[in-house]
């Protein structure tokens, strides 16, 4: 914990929907929303590094033009003077964006990232980047340029990774929203580390367009907030099919403004579990190893989905093939990405960064057919389940945030990790099935350290399971916690 005295104010703890509502009628002016987000960012962030790069002068201009263009009476939109930091590996025009490596720190993109483009279409003042591993790899947000990202609820624990900068903040209150993105649990693992809801859409809910690789499918772009409500508030303004971008789904980004996301209480509490049927285990039947503690958390939800309705039984698809897929896809896309890199400057990059573009440089003919046999195998194994289930329900995270100087847990219940990808294949193995998921607070440790429930559904069904997200939130209440800072 952070043990000072920290800004606090009326805004703080504001959801995204409730602070862009009162901008939008003037309760509340852009200028003195951002005033206020970066002085909660002066107060907290030396104690995380969650925010690594400010934009001060430049977003206190777009504030004052955001309040010009409501005087003028022009079209608002949704997130319109909502103060915002970025991932710091998504491009930003005219922001610096180095993905955690000294061999970027000069490089400003002269475009936004598609994801960044129809946020400041929606109305967002940009004001800085938040902090990433280097390149984005691994589930522990350090780098060897702005350092480590620490935990809101206990600073010597982690706050995940890859989008650990941006779930700290947060979590802290600097912002109550943020995009991110998640190849191997980069939105998840940090949701549920810091309390927050963090989601992986369906591929192509949120498009790759040009000029990044828009055949891209593993890694996808996406939220996390404090809420379901303010998460389907930014799907709502990102997601919809563009130009450039052949793997995008059809429906616009509409489908998410649901009245559910706005009066979550309406029909009462977690009335959107009844009748789901949901399979359920917090390891997928002993697939991978989790902590003795997370384990009786997750396994607790589950009179939770029961006592509003749900169905709860054991039958759990086999997804065994998702580590093939997952592996072989991320050693081939690290290849694709980081080939140049490695092979030029390969003492400036991280050795995880490196280990993995040189088993995609090594992969064989064989290996990448036998990853697209695995791959059609799981889109099966996906398709039945879902046939007769509306969710898939397991842990987030194998473990409770653990020790910020060391690179990733080493074993778990004795069992050894062989690398740093290993005590991620809660989220790992989710993320090759192409599924949408979504991170949950479920609770916390005896320490007071957060744990998430990780709810899965069928490709495409993204809004009906942020439904159930949200129901499931209702009923356990675990996100109104904040860090005693």
């Amino acid at each position: 914990m952070i043990s000072r005295v920290t800004y606090e104010s009326e805004l703080t703890w504001l959801s995204t929907r409730e602070l862009a509502a009162r901008i939008a009628v003037g309760e509340v002016s852009a200028r003195e929303a951002l005033a206020d987000h970066l002085a909660r960012m002066d107060s907290v962030n030396p104690a995380l590094n969650a925010i690594v790069t400010r934009d001060d002068e430049r977003a206190f201009d777009r504030a004052d033009a955001a309040d010009a263009r409501r005087a003028a009476g022009e079209p608002l939109g949704a997130l319109h003077g909502v103060p915002m930091t970025h991932k710091d590996s998504t491009d930003v025009s005219g922001l610096r964006t180095t993905r955690g490596s000294a061999l970027l720190l000069d490089n400003v993109p002269d475009r936004d990232a598609l994801i960044i483009a129809r946020l400041r279409a929606a109305g967002v003042v940009t004001s800085g980047k938040s902090n990433v591993p280097e390149f984005t790899a691994g589930s522990h947000t350090f780098n060897r340029v702005f350092g480590t990202t620490v935990n809101p609820f206990d600073t010597t624990r982690s706050a995940g990774g890859s989008s650990g900068g941006a779930a700290a903040a947060i979590a802290a209150g600097i912002q109550a929203s943020g995009d991110g993105s998640d190849m191997g649990g980069s939105l998840r693992t940090p949701g549920s580390f810091t309390n927050i809801v963090g989601m992986r859409p369906t591929n192509g809910r949120i498009p790759h367009a040009l000029p990044a690789n828009p055949w891209e499918w593993l890694a996808q772009p996406g939220f996390m907030a404090r809420t379901v409500g303010d998460l389907a508030l930014m799907m709502s303004v990102a997601c919809g099919p563009a130009a450039g971008a052949p793997l995008s789904m059809p429906q616009p980004g509409s489908v998410f403004d649901r009245a559910e996301f706005t009066h979550p209480s309406r029909h009462g509490a977690g009335a959107g579990l009844a009748g789901l049927r949901i399979g359920f285990s917090s390891d997928l039947n002993g697939l991978f190893p989790i902590d003795s503690e997370v384990d009786a958390i997750v396994r607790s939800t589950a009179e939770v989905f029961t006592s509003a309705g749900a169905r709860v039984d054991d039958d759990i698809p086999d997804l065994r093939d998702a580590d093939e897929v997952f592996r072989v896809t991320r050693a081939y896309d690290f290849a694709a990405d980081y080939r140049t890199l490695v092979r030029e400057h390969r003492e400036e990059v991280k050795d995880a960064v490196v280990w993995n573009t040189e088993m995609g440089l090594a992969l064989t003919v064989d290996e990448l057919l036998s990853a697209d046999e695995a791959r059609s195998r799981l889109a099966a194994t996906i398709e039945s389940h879902f046939a007769t289930h509306d969710l898939l329900v397991l842990t987030t995270a194998q473990v409770a945030p653990f020790d910020a100087r060391i690179e990733y847990p080493r074993a778990i219940r004795d069992t050894p990790m062989d690398d740093y990808l290993e005590w991620m294949r809660a989220a790992t193995i989710i993320s090759a099935t192409g599924c949408p998921a979504v991170s949950v607070p479920a609770g916390f440790t005896a320490g007071g350290l957060p744990v998430g429930a990780q709810l899965v559904a069928a490709p495409g069904r993204d809004v009906e399971l942020l439904l159930a997200a949200q129901a499931f939130e209702e009923l356990t209440g675990h996100h109104r916690r904040h860090p005693e800072l």
